[in-house]
């Protein structure tokens, strides 16, 4: 089976939804929300303290 290339990490909420994803070639994490489904959702790269992009080591 090929891996995939994103995978979520965590997950909040039902209806305002949060999650967490991590690209499994770079290790770069995004947050993607959205408030109540119909009216759209945004994502964008998980920043750390020091305003860098949050990195996930990979195997």
């Amino acid at each position: 089976m090929e891996k995939q290339r994103f995978v979520e990490v965590y997950n909040q909420g039902i209806v305002n939804v949060v999650k967490i994803i991590v690209d499994t070639e770079t290790g770069v994490n995004y947050v993607l929300g959205s408030h109540n489904k119909a009216s759209g959702t945004g994502m964008t790269v998980l920043l750390d303290a020091d305003g860098k992009p949050l990195i996930t080591p990979i195997d």
